[in-house]
This record gives structure tokens, C-alpha cells and sequence, in this order.
């Protein structure tokens, strides 16, 4: 049997990533965490850049949780940005219908992220979920820790 009907007859595996940005100045230096847990396996990731947007580190903290996945899952993937979450959910069709223009018929932001993003996604069955930032959500607080800590640490470098 080809690798992808074996796919198509298996259950794929639930993947939860939590993933947020931080940037101090925006823009200026910038961190992003993600944490990913499937089952009783969890793992945190976390990075650095020297000059970005918040935006950026947002969008960065996804394409890290989703480039960590080895073969295709289902993936609950929670964030704090709405950017984010409405980018993937609500204008990125719009965008690529139209060449990469948004509605003001403007190049869009960050196209070479949101490329990123959709190709990473496609492989996956992603759900999006928003939460409020800063609110207690205990894996949101803990990703945007791992965010201000890659700041802190880049800096020191």
C-alpha cells in the first residue's frame, strides 16, 4: 500500500503547539517560544532575532512548532496574536487570490513567513485557536517567558 493511503487510514496523532512572540521595540530584538505536546511528550523551543517585529516573532513561533512536526498530524495550534490566528483563518485566500496584495492593495507584510506558514500548514490538519495574551493561560505564559528569556539571552551574546 502507498505511504499515503497508509496515511489516509490511520489516525493521525493530536499535536498541541503553543506559540507566541515577543519583541522589545518594534521593531528591535525579538523572541519566540513554542511549546509542543503530544500525549504525555512535551518539548519547548525558543529563538532569537537581533532586529524584527513582533509580528515576525508571532508568525516565527508557528513555522517553528509546525516545522518541528515529523509527518503529518492534527495540530490545535494556540496563540495570543490575533494577527496570527485571523491571517491564517480569514485573509490569507484573499491574499493569494489576489497576487499578495491586501485589501488596500498593498503588498502584504511578512509574505515570505506567510508562505511558510501556509506551505508548513497544508501538511497538517491545523486548527487555530486565540487566546488572551498575558490572561494566565498557563502554556501561553510559559511561551512568552521562553520569548523574553531568547531576548535576554541574545542580547548577552
Amino acid at each position: 500500500m502507498s505511504e499515503a493511503r497508509n496515511t489516509a487510514h490511520r489516525t493521525l496523532q493530536l499535536v498541541e503547539i503553543f506559540a507566541d512572540g515577543a519583541c522589545s521595540g518594534n521593531p528591535g530584538p525579538g523572541g519566540w517560544g513554542t511549546i509542543l505536546r503530544s500525549g504525555r511528550h512535551e518539548k519547548e523551543l525558543s529563538g532569537f532575532a537581533a532586529e524584527t517585529t513582533n509580528n515576525r516573532m508571532e508568525l516565527t513561533a508557528a513555522i517553528a512548532g509546525l516545522s518541528a512536526l515529523k509527518h503529518p498530524c492534527r495540530v490545535r495550534l494556540t496563540t495570543d496574536s490575533e494577527y496570527l490566528k485571523k491571517g491564517m483563518t480569514e485573509w490569507v485566500a484573499g491574499w493569494v487570490r489576489r497576487g499578495w496584495k491586501n485589501a488596500k492593495k498593498e503588498p502584504v507584510a511578512n509574505r515570505d513567513l506567510w508562505e511558510q506558514l501556509l506551505e508548513l500548514s497544508s501538511r497538517h490538519q491545523v486548527e487555530w485557536h486565540w487566546v488572551r495574551g498575558h490572561a494566565g493561560h498557563a502554556e501561553n505564559e510559559r511561551c512568552d517567558a521562553l520569548a523574553r528569556a531568547a531576548i535576554a539571552d541574545g542580547r548577552s551574546k
